[in-house]
């Protein structure tokens, strides 16, 4: 290793920083805390970290490194203890200060901190913990804060961060275990499971005692909410105030399982709480492409974590070899970037449109479809729910329509109180034109005569309008090859 001992803090926030480029979980959200007297920021319940929120701002938070230094070696990390590359760490201070001067230059709306594994766990997770006391407390940030919890630490300090933090998260890194004793062999699932479960308590409790200021619930749980579903690892069912969790058996698919849990806070008097444990609730990230697992064990695991830990976000981040692993090379050495978009529209299905991982993918059918999105394939292996009147149908079968998303499918619903809806009517809706015709009727009739509700004619037109559609996917296509004699197209007519 290469150690900048004495490295000034420009040069440190250049290594640091570049460091922290290949963690992706950090589009925090979810906490509105307005500004206070003598203290400096304020939280916005709007996407952060280099993304648009919903009003169109751009907002970003300041994203480092605590440490590159790490005494692990896994395989698939940049900063991984066998690589020679310049290592330096940041000081508490050095943190809050550069916190503080990027927040007044208006560079950034706040902090994500994550960090290498310096000596142990604890030691790490305790200056992580100083830097979060130090910049709430002495120099009064009160805007918003995301970081890591190290697997490993004591709960202690997990429970000491999450009362400063705003947003935690522990990184599952691989799906499965298997994966995980392959390519990072000094970690353990029950070590990145146990700080997750911590958390999920501590939410639970504080949000008992302090109302929905500790920790707001995750769009899966208001969706299954919604739909009448009740989840096995659910805060309904969790107890965190006497401290008892319902045991299930793990999950073949996933190895995820409830465990017993004692009472996940015992800080109340020792730490700030006036923003309640993790407000914003907590993330994670898994590396996908590194180890052989299926799309369909991916979206299990996913699913699993969505229902047991009620994680706000699953992130996924496709494989890059930083390292020049030949035993790592997959897929030519490209990153599975095409893998990673179906995995994130499927997410999107789980947490918003009601959809469970076994109506997406299944054993028997354990990969994604190149060609189509995941929702336009559930619709064209289910042609017999369809062509759906837009006039009656309810807001859930809406949603499982292509081309209506979840505010379309609202403002639907709320337009039908006051007359009938025409296809016109739903293009100034929002409503995806393109994909919806061929699954809906309004009044009874679909947007043109020549429309067929067949599997064959809907997947060709669909097809056809992806530019992209042959561009580094498999060689497994499911649908009929188009003859000469084949029906005219919609792009004909």
């Amino acid at each position: 290793m290469v150690f900048e001992l004495n490295a000034a803090l420009s040069d440190k926030l250049k290594v640091l920083s570049a460091a922290a480029k290949y963690d992706v979980a950090c589009t925090s959200s979810g906490v509105s805390r307005k500004s206070k007297k003598g203290e400096l920021g304020a939280a916005e319940a709007a996407g952060i970290c280099h993304s648009f929120a919903a009003d169109g701002r751009c907002v970003s938070l300041l994203k480092i490194l605590f440490t590159n230094e790490c005494i692990f070696n896994c395989k698939y990390c940049i900063n991984r203890c066998s690589n020679d590359v310049p290592r330096t760490s940041f000081t508490p201070d050095e943190i809050c200060q550069l916190t503080m001067e990027f927040y007044r230059r208006n560079y950034i709306e706040g902090l994500f901190l994550s960090s290498g594994v310096m000596q142990s766990p604890d030691y790490t997770m305790e200056l992580i913990c100083e830097s979060l006391m130090k910049l709430r407390l002495e120099y009064k940030f009160n805007g918003y804060v995301h970081c890591k919890a190290i697997p490993g630490a004591s709960p202690e300090l997990v429970e000491m961060a999450g009362w400063y933090a705003d947003r935690m998260s522990v990184n599952l890194e691989l799906p499965t275990e298997a994966g995980l004793k392959e390519l990072a062999p000094n970690k353990t699932r029950k070590n990145i499971l146990t700080p997750m479960r911590q958390i999920q308590a501590g939410m639970a409790e504080s949000r008992a005692v302090l109302g929905m200021k500790g920790g707001n619930q995750s769009s899966y749980w208001y969706t299954q909410k919604r739909m009448g579903k009740s989840l096995p690892g659910s805060n309904e069912n969790l107890d965190a105030i006497s401290g008892t969790v319902s045991n299930n058996i793990a999950d073949k698919n996933t190895g995820i399982a409830l465990n017993s849990k004692g009472n996940a806070l015992a800080q109340w008097n020792r730490n700030d709480t006036s923003r309640g444990f993790v407000p914003a609730g907590q993330s994670t990230q898994m590396i996908i492409g590194a180890t052989g697992e299926s799309d369909y064990q991916i979206l299990a695991v996913t699913e699993a974590l969505y229902q047991k830990f009620d994680l706000k976000r699953v992130f996924y981040s496709a494989f890059v070899n930083v390292n020049n692993d030949s035993s790592l090379a997959i897929n030519g050495g490209k990153p599975p970037l095409h893998r990673e978009h179906r995995l994130y529209q499927a997410d999107w299905l789980l947490r918003y449109y009601g959809f469970t991982a076994g109506e997406i993918l299944s054993e028997n059918r354990p990969f994604f479809n190149t060609y189509l999105d995941p929702k336009c394939d559930w619709a064209l292996g289910h042609m017999e729910y369809f062509p759906v009147e837009v006039n009656t149908a309810s807001y859930n079968t809406l949603l499982r329509v292509p081309g209506i998303g979840v505010k379309s499918a609202g403002r639907i619903v709320n337009a039908r109180k006051t007359g009938r809806l025409d296809f016109h009517s739903l293009k100034k809706m929002g409503v995806v034109l393109k994909r919806a015709i061929y699954f809906i009727t309004c009044n009874g009739r679909m947007m043109y005569d020549f429309l067929k509700v067949e599997e064959d004619y809907i997947t060709r037109n669909l097809v056809s309008g992806e530019t992209d559609v042959v561009k580094g996917f498999g060689s497994n296509i499911t649908y009929k090859q188009l003859t000469l004699f084949e029906d005219f197209q919609l792009g004909d007519v």
